[in-house]
């Protein structure tokens, strides 16, 4: 076999081996040396180990970790970003959002389960409770935050009055106390709703003006909706809205009024049939009256009337104006007239380009046409104009946007 050069370790003399020599050779090897022949190096340090405990068990009995985005402790965080739960080593369990103020943020998980993300942003200047959960865990991690408050603010002050009834030409007009310069993002942040349902559209008027209607007049008896979800949206750099509400405004009965200069005389329709009809009086040559479709938006028992707030120097200045209501906001109005003769009603157009009715100083005299014409009137209302003289109102100059053909009026929207 040619082995006779191995030492004689085991006191043999040198010559042939047995098998059983050879055997028990073989098995004089130490242990260790043997697990070496035939192990890993990981199997190598396991044996070692005084717990006897290998990689994939330690892996096993990972804990899983919770992290919170904002993070835990954070005193200004920011709120133009939705909240963050994700778990190593584990899925999640449960995930609950609360905010101080009574609020609570919903979310999803990710399809492994492993990332809660919020559905919104969470509010400005609220304190939040993150309070969440690993699957298989006994201890629940909770996280706590406060976001900070924006620097400068906006509103919208709106039209109609919450819970109001109002005719049927009312739009919703929202004006805004900053200049808008997002308006997509502050028009999808604001619904108007109508039951029945009819679509609605937003126009912008303005930088700071945005009013919403229908392509036709409201039908009578519509309940119609605003919901305000201004609360963090930023309109301009750095300005962000603060409103978060709902408000509700009913349309009553259908009143048009129809005024026409040439004939001089006002006919009123209620519901589709005539209601009343007045002698009346519009704007002279030099100061003719708006022709178009306007809107009461205001209603004054009495008013002072001075002709210097519309540009007419001191051409006059009544303080007591009976049964006024607003048409434009550039000074048309449709009211009462006690110091013309009654006779100009009907006959001539002498005003400086508002339509007057026969009244009497004092607004109580019930039997005048002015006192009948307020009576039955409410903001909403709609008083249409012709023959005048004068070109079609602005649409913007007070609530009289139906002067937009409808094709026009969702060309103003942002979304």
């Amino acid at each position: 076999m040619g082995v006779q050069h191995i030492s004689n370790r085991f006191g043999r003399q040198s010559g042939k081996w047995s098998r059983r020599g050879i055997l028990a050779a073989l098995g004089a090897v130490p242990a260790g040396a043997a697990l070496a022949g035939c192990s890993s190096a990981a199997d190598a340090s396991a044996a070692t180990d005084g717990k006897g405990a290998t990689a994939s068990a330690k892996s096993a009995t990972k804990k899983a970790t919770i992290s919170v985005t904002p993070a835990s402790g954070t005193q200004k965080a920011g709120f133009s970003a939705p909240v963050e739960v994700t778990v190593t080593d584990g899925t999640l369990a449960s995930v609950t959002v609360a905010g101080n103020d009574g609020s609570t943020l919903a979310g999803t998980f990710n399809d492994a389960k492993t990332k809660w993300t919020s559905a919104r942003n969470p509010y400005s200047g609220t304190k939040y409770t993150v309070t969440a959960k690993a699957l298989g865990a006994t201890d629940e991690t909770v996280a706590t935050f406060t976001t900070r408050s924006p620097g400068e603010t906006f509103i919208g002050y709106f039209t109609p009055e919450a819970d109001s009834t109002s005719g049927v030409g009312m739009p919703v007009s929202i004006n805004f106390t900053h200049a808008v310069k997002d308006r997509a993002a502050v028009q999808k942040a604001i619904t108007v709703t109508a039951e029945p349902e009819v679509e609605i559209v937003g126009h912008w008027f303005s930088d700071t003006r945005l009013d919403f209607r229908p392509e036709t007049y409201w039908a009578s008896g519509t309940k119609i909706t605003l919901s305000l979800r201004l609360k963090d949206v930023e309109g301009s750099d750095g300005v962000y809205g603060v409103q978060s509400k709902d408000v509700t405004f009913h349309i009553g009965r259908e009143q048009i009024s129809t005024v026409d200069l040439s004939a001089k005389r006002m006919v009123v329709k209620r519901d589709g049939a005539t209601y009343a009809t007045y002698p009346v009086s519009g704007g002279n040559a030099q100061h003719t009256t708006w022709s178009g479709i306007m809107v009461i938006s205001e209603r004054f028992k009495q008013t002072r009337m001075e002709s210097s707030t519309v540009g007419l120097g001191d051409e006059y200045d009544i303080s007591d104006v009976p049964h006024a209501q607003r048409l434009t906001t550039s000074g048309t109005f449709v009211h009462g007239n006690y110091w013309a003769s009654a006779s100009v009603f009907g006959h001539e157009n002498t005003s400086h380009g508002c339509v007057g009715l026969h009244d009497a100083k004092g607004a109580n005299d019930t039997s005048v046409d002015g006192y009948k014409f307020y009576e039955s009137s409410m903001t909403g209302d709609v008083v249409i104009v012709k023959n005048s003289g004068e070109k079609t109102v602005e649409a913007s100059n007070g609530l009289n946007g139906w002067n937009l053909s409808w094709a026009d009026w969702k060309a103003g929207s942002a979304v």
